[in-house]
């Protein structure tokens, strides 16, 4: 496993790029929409990991009530794997409390990804992300 990302609710994403882009200086990836998650984001690459911001896309989305909640700021840490399935496969055997009893694909196909309860892992929602298409 390695560092792949740290995920950021925001309210308004657009904002959010222009800080992390035109203040930060940040290198921007890509917008996108992950209809699975209800989700919009954006990838900033921060050396060899990324920077994710999220905005909900609906009401009824883990971000809005996330930010509902707790407000803005840091909602999941993301580690990488090789193999999501075989990870999941494990944490199951664990008896480890995950999100999605499988892996779900999001993304247009691009990564499968699950995620461990907070209440596991002393508060801190965890992703495990396989990319199946590389960042460079």
């Amino acid at each position: 496993m390695k560092l792949d990302h740290i995920g950021i609710a925001v309210k308004n994403l657009d904002e959010a790029v222009k800080f992390y882009r035109d203040v930060l200086k940040l290198e921007l990836e890509g917008i996108e929409e992950v209809p699975e998650e209800k989700v919009r984001i954006a990838m900033f690459k921060v050396g060899d990991v990324h920077i994710e911001l999220l905005e909900a896309l609906s009401p009824d989305s883990a971000i809005a009530k996330f930010i509902e909640k707790k407000g803005e700021g840091i909602h999941h840490i993301a580690l990488g794997v090789d193999n999501v399935d075989e990870v999941v496969k494990e944490l199951k055997s664990k008896n480890v409390q995950l999100t999605y009893d499988e892996a779900k694909l999001v993304s247009k196909g691009t990564r499968k990804i699950n995620f461990i309860h907070p209440k596991m892992t002393g508060g801190v929602l965890l992703e495990v992300v396989e990319r199946l298409v590389k960042h460079e």
